[in-house]
């Protein structure tokens, strides 16, 4: 029996969830609006949920340079695809081996991965190890590998999945019927680990999706641009905006205030397609995964 107390705080916790999930969507569908308004109504009269005057023109612009948006689309999806496979694979596989306490130097190793998370030798001396030494610029791996490929918290996540989420027994039983370490993490922890595994591919896939940073560090080769570097481009002036359209469109015919909106749906609109078939293990991976050890 539900007392009066109970369905009081029920229909209050409701009601505040319901006022923090519009002040999430709200600016999403100001965002939609946004790149439907017509530029010249939104320079006058800013951005609006009822504008005065609705246009495709934002949208037509993407369609007349769609050689310019496809390929940067086609690049995001490259990057984020492989950027997390082995982004799930190498974190997979580092936490598996620091979840092992009594392996000999794990406590030394997971001094040094939690020590990345503290400091680090700032952009200029990463820039210069990676354009230098690695000679990543204006390469693939540019996109791929600072900062987003592997990263300490993650390692944290699946470190302690694995330590505390799967009993130690299952791994004793498996050493007992004769399974080695590469046996077991393939047949027994992979297939047990999937709540962290959606959770970390997740989390690094939206990185990846969303990562503007690298592009603008170490590609200067527009070919190479992903669609949130163009995104970025855009934003810094219209005379980006206007060497993509090419030299037969005017400034005075370009929306140059409505395409950042256009551009930035077209970017977001897969995460919020995928979003809702992961969200299932999300709670869930990060929760066993933020056990403390």
């Amino acid at each position: 029996m539900v007392s009066k107390d109970q369905k009081i705080w029920r229909v209050v916790a409701h009601i505040v969830m319901i006022l923090l999930s519009a002040l999430a969507l709200l600016p999403f569908l100001l965002l939609v609006i946004a790149s439907f308004t017509d530029d010249a109504t939104a320079l006058v009269n800013g951005y609006s949920y009822l504008p005065e005057k609705w246009s495709l023109g934002a949208y037509e612009y993407i369609l007349e340079n769609k050689g310019t948006f496809f390929k940067a689309y086609g690049m995001t999806i490259v990057v984020t695809f492989v950027g997390t496979v082995v982004n799930v694979v190498l974190t997979a596989l580092t936490g598996y081996v620091l979840s092992k306490r009594k392996l000999p130097g794990v406590k030394v190793m997971n001094i040094f991965v939690i020590f990345t998370m503290l400091f680090n030798g700032g952009l200029v001396a990463t820039y210069i190890n990676y354009v230098t030494v690695f000679h990543i610029k204006d390469t693939i791996f540019a996109l791929l590998v600072p900062n987003l490929l592997m990263n300490a918290f993650m390692i944290t996540l699946v470190r302690n999945y694995f330590e505390h989420s799967i009993p130690e027994e299952i791994y004793e039983s498996a050493r007992i019927d004769g399974a080695n370490e590469f046996l077991i993490f393939i047949k027994l922890v992979l297939p047990l680990s999937v709540p962290i595994l959606a959770t970390v591919g997740l989390m690094g896939g939206i990185a990846y999706w969303n990562d503007w940073q690298n592009s603008l560090y170490y590609i200067d080769d527009k070919a190479m641009y992903t669609i949130q570097a163009v995104l970025n481009s855009i934003n810094e002036g219209v005379a980006a905006l206007a060497s993509m359209a090419g030299s037969n469109v005017s400034l005075a015919e370009l929306p140059t205030t409505t395409i950042r909106m256009a551009v930035a749906v077209v970017g977001i609109l897969p995460i919020l397609v995928i979003y809702p078939f992961f969200q299932k293990y999300f709670a869930k991976g990060l929760m066993a995964g933020s056990v403390k050890g």
